[in-house]
């Protein structure tokens, strides 16, 4: 059973910087692709940032330049650097499994952590 799990989240001013991480269990992490997503409020869940198993990664417009992904196969964790934070980012953040190629990824598992938070605000 894959088990998630969220961290990093909180409040940052506008401009600010935050590292999510997202430790994995129940996988044979290192081939599989990883995702990170977020929901804010009355919105659907989007993808964010994947990283496949190769180290290849792709963004969202929304986020590209300001977010980088990275992934430590040995701790079975991805993370999610997210520089130069707007108050759009407000949302709660997810990561999973990802299948699918790029600019066409979904999640592979229908299992979600918890998520963190992350709230942009002056």
């Amino acid at each position: 059973q894959v088990q998630l799990v969220e961290s990093g989240g909180g409040l940052v001013q506008p401009g600010g910087s935050l590292r999510l991480s997202c430790k994995a269990s129940g996988i044979i992490f290192s081939i599989n692709a990883m995702g990170w997503f977020r929901q804010a409020p009355g919105k659907q869940r989007e993808l964010v940032a994947a990283i496949t198993s190769a180290r290849s990664t792709n963004y969202a417009d929304s986020v590209k330049g300001r977010f980088a992904i990275s992934r430590d196969n040995p701790k079975n964790t991805v993370y999610l650097q997210m520089n130069s934070l707007k108050p759009e980012d407000t949302a709660v953040y997810y990561c999973n499994t990802v299948k699918g190629y790029s600019g066409n990824y979904s999640p592979a598992n229908g299992s979600w952590g918890r998520g963190t938070q992350v709230t942009v605000s002056s």
